[in-house]
């Protein structure tokens, strides 16, 4: 009776290994992701969602309300985000009713028992950027105030809060120190009337801030600024010290609110990240630098000497999206901690304690067959090539073959083959999107070179099958054992 003891208890030893594997790795409780879908090819939302579970990650920022996505968090207990884009603004600004709909057909109908736990809604996406000339001015405070009535008439405004994601360039400073910090004076007006807002309803205020950014901006920046783990630049005001341009920036925002009239807003970060392709300063070296810096300090409660008290922050972004608008830089592609097809880019601790290892991938990815479009080796006038490698670009995803990016050592020849590899990749591997009038081929041999650096991708299908995670799997197994077993003793 003793030994039947000892495999009992043996047995209770494994099913306590496998629930604590369910559970999976350790994070930042105020910590999430921002999730887009530019991508010729998204992977299933089941897969992403089971993706963010396997790495306990609990909070997520996603930018409308597509009914693919949202689905795909019921009966999870992840806290999500959902975003109004801009150019539904004017609509729904203008009629209260539109508004009404708008909370009844995308929030309400989600909130059933076992639903989606909705916790936000971000009216409008960065709608003051310079680059707008004002379009949105005159719509996005008048949408969040019809928002928040919506949510208050459908009980739900004490639940739900409403905020809009603003980049860091709605405030500027006028002494290059955080005290000279103020709201942009074009748009005054309409921020001064959104902080009140957000102070009266208990909001935060939802902030993009990019370090890298400042970087990428002026070649004279100091690169170490921008990072958490290297003070050899300090700058001093008004008694408080700052080695980092991210504490800077924030204390910025702060002294705008004080003199707004609203000093005590909540903050909250939209999106904060580094890229890792697209620019010189864009690789997953600085990347793993950058989150490792960031997490290390959001672990320690800490925020900037202003704002000391821990707030939510959401790192942009999950994944690469491969349709991005690459106006503001071909880094835009390249913000994911995962790459286009859920596969983690570097070793990283989301607890912030410094013991980095690879996240976990998503599960249940099918990619499409194992071959590659490339240039013909029988051409050898490359100057009939630029056209067509042109138009490829214009279509594809070339952004890794820039200066200082992960392709630039690339031959003539291989540009052109990389470049003829997206078009092919991104149309399904069609036989016809790799002709080029008889320039390219379709081999089975990996062109990527051998250094590991640039890759030759090969896309995935858009909706890969979910598969359960394999702790599960082994927990019901060993309960179905060990019934049997004390069964049978």
């Amino acid at each position: 009776m003793a030994r039947v003891k000892f495999i009992i208890c043996a047995f209770c030893m494994i099913l306590v290994m496998a629930d604590c594997q369910q559970h999976g790795p350790e994070t930042i409780q105020d910590i999430g992701v921002n999730w887009g879908l530019l991508s010729t090819n998204p992977i299933d939302p089941r897969i992403v969602v089971n993706m963010l579970k396997d790495n306990a990650i609990k909070k997520v920022k996603i930018f409308d309300t597509d009914p693919w996505i949202l689905s795909a968090f019921s009966g999870t207990d992840i806290e999500v985000m959902v975003g109004i884009p801009n150019d539904q603004l004017t609509k729904i600004s203008g009629d209260i009713d539109e508004a009404e709909d708008w909370v009844k057909n995308n929030v309400s109908k989600h909130l059933h028992d076992g639903g989606v736990n909705i916790r936000y809604v971000s009216v409008g996406n960065e709608a003051f950027l310079k680059a707008y000339n004002g379009s949105f001015l005159k719509t996005t405070f008048p949408a969040m105030e019809n928002i928040q009535k919506a949510l208050n008439s459908a009980g739900l405004g004490g639940k739900i809060k409403v905020t809009s994601a603003l980049n860091a360039d709605v405030y500027d400073t006028s002494t290059d120190k955080p005290s000279g910090g103020h709201f942009r004076k074009d748009i005054y007006d309409v921020m001064k009337q959104i902080v009140k807002f957000l102070d009266e309803n208990n909001s935060p205020f939802l902030v993009n801030i990019y370090p890298f950014l400042s970087l990428y901006q002026n070649d004279d920046f100091p690169k170490d600024y921008a990072f958490f783990d290297s003070p050899s630049r300090t700058i001093t005001d008004d008694n408080n010290q700052y080695t980092n341009v991210f504490d800077a920036n924030l204390d910025t925002l702060v002294w705008a609110l004080k003199k707004a009239g609203h000093p005590k807003v909540s903050i909250m970060i939209g999106e904060i990240g580094w890229p890792t392709d697209g620019n010189k300063h864009a690789n997953k070296n600085n990347a793993k630098r950058f989150y490792s810096g960031f997490l290390k300090k959001w672990a320690s409660k800490k925020g900037s000497p202003l704002r000391p008290e821990p707030m939510i922050a959401y790192l942009f972004s999950l994944l690469d999206e491969n349709t991005k608008s690459v106006a503001p830089g071909n880094f835009e592609r390249h913000w994911g901690i995962f790459s286009y097809d859920g596969k983690p880019k570097f070793p990283i601790d989301l607890s912030g304690k410094d013991h980095d290892k690879m996240l976990v991938g998503a599960k249940g990815i099918r990619y499409l067959e194992q071959q590659w479009c490339v240039l013909d080796k029988d051409i050898k006038n490359m100057s009939s090539v630029v056209p067509a490698v042109s138009y490829a670009c214009s279509l594809g995803d070339c952004t890794s073959l820039g200066p200082g990016c992960s392709c630039a050592d690339l031959s003539a020849v291989g540009n052109a083959s990389y470049a003829f590899n997206q078009f092919f990749q991104n149309n399904e591997q069609s036989v016809e999107a790799c002709k080029f009038d008889g320039l390219a081929t379709i081999v089975k041999k990996d062109p990527s070179p051998s250094n590991g650096n640039c890759v030759f991708p090969i896309q995935i299908y858009s909706g890969g099958t979910m598969l359960r995670g394999g702790a599960y799997m082994v927990k019901g197994l060993l309960i179905g054992f060990v019934l049997i077993f004390i069964t049978f003793i």
